[in-house]
């Protein structure tokens, strides 16, 4: 049997467990984080490719139980009065979900065939011809048939099979902080924003609408910070939205006491192979597209047809490594191209640019752009020819098109 040890325990990591271990792998997933990580921004799915592997992978059903069922976004001004609004299906796709609730569906569907170390991370890699001999920061040395670095845009695995992050980064010029917030909004399946030049507030209802989720937006380019200090994170986003109103002040307070905080600056990660002998990176790892590019339906898509490839080929890493890049590489390519121009629509420069945005989705459902924008965010999420790998533990496989 195949050992795989997969680092991180978000979404792709997961996924990937789930899929492997109903192909047969015996599969270990680390992760630095103590336990599995609640709260976070609700992701979304698109498209009939996005669904029909949620499908396969025998999730669907459960995560349409969990789905957020949002409403319409409402655009106020600093009183509070709204001015605009935008349609759901344009932030929230065919199907969304709070990344808390989808990481534990999938920690709920592995942890009874997956080995999971939480609290830890891999040290050291060192490949031979019969696997990769891992240390790890906390836990014994030990050895894997394949590593899958799953582990984000600052992903470990990748610094140390292939080289440092800023060889493979790309910023986006978007800063953002998401926390979990009592619901003193009275939100029900219900969202606010909130705009200043260069900066946002965005605040939306929880399955449990005793608590809210709030997500903070500022441009900035270059700015430097040690990506795993948290309170130095929330001192640099009081900095910024210190002078703010509306509901600005307090949402600055209750961010100090959140049960959960996350932080970091918009990138994509372009790197020229996902795999190096024995190792490979699955999600943003790989591929980080940044907000507008399907981040989570990409990994997920990513982990079917990484396990599906390796399933087919179980004892040759390195066709099923590059089958998997041959169909992953020009699919990412276009969900990160729909991060272009996200800036514009996350934290537009000036108070004009925030008025002909907030006229524009006035109009929204008086004009042909609302179709157009599903349209052309659907068939992103669709630029992939799915196969279909067929019994589980079986190597046969067959194409199978999902795009009609």
């Amino acid at each position: 049997m195949k050992t795989v040890l997969i680092s991180g325990g978000s979404i792709a990591g997961p996924a990937l467990a789930h899929q492997l271990g109903r192909y047969g792998f015996r599969t270990t997933l680390v992760e630095k984080a103590p336990a599995l990580r609640e709260g976070g921004q609700a992701v979304d799915f698109r498209g009939t490719a996005h669904l029909t592997v949620l499908e396969r992978m025998g999730i669907l059903d459960e995560i349409r139980r969990l789905q957020t069922q949002m409403g319409a976004v409402a655009v106020v001004n600093g009183d509070g009065k709204q001015v605009s609004s935008l349609p759901s299906e344009i932030m929230s796709g065919d199907m969304e979900i709070a990344r808390g609730d989808l990481s534990r569906v999938f920690y709920e569907a592995t942890k009874d065939r997956t080995e999971y170390v939480f609290g830890d991370s891999i040290s050291s890699l060192s490949e031979h011809a019969d696997g990769v001999d891992v240390t790890f920061e906390r836990s014994a040395p030990r050895t894997f048939d394949l590593v899958v670095g799953a582990d984000g845009a600052h992903s470990g695995v990748r610094r140390l099979a292939f080289g440092p992050e800023s060889d493979f980064r790309r910023d986006l010029g978007v800063c953002s902080a998401v926390f979990t917030v009592p619901n003193q909004f009275g939100l029900d399946h219900r969202a606010l924003m909130y705009s200043t030049p260069g900066k946002g507030a965005y605040v939306y209802s929880k399955r449990n609408t005793a608590e809210a989720t709030a997500a903070l937006f500022f441009a900035s380019r270059r700015l430097e910070y040690d990506h795993r200090d948290a309170e130095q994170h929330k001192d640099i986003v009081t900095g910024v939205f210190a002078n703010e109103g509306w509901q600005v002040p307090w949402l600055l307070r209750a961010m100090r006491d959140a049960p959960d905080f996350y932080f970091d600056r918009a990138s994509q990660i372009h790197i020229d192979r996902y795999s190096t002998g024995r190792v490979v990176l699955l999600g943003d790892a790989g591929y980080a597209g940044g907000p507008g590019a399907m981040g989570t339906g990409l990994a997920v898509v990513g982990a079917y047809v990484l396990a599906g490839e390796l399933a087919a080929a179980p004892d040759d890493h390195r066709t099923a490594f590059a089958r998997y890049e041959e169909q992953i590489r020009p699919y990412a390519a276009v969900c990160q191209k729909q991060a272009e121009g996200m800036d514009r629509f996350l934290v537009p420069g000036t108070r004009s640019q925030i008025w002909t945005r907030n006229l524009m989705w006035k109009a929204l459902p008086y004009l042909p752009w609302k179709g157009i924008i599903n349209k052309l965010t659907t068939k992103a999420a669709n630029a992939i020819s799915l196969k279909e790998y067929v019994k589980e533990g079986e190597l046969g496989q067959r194409l199978v098109s999902v795009n009609g």
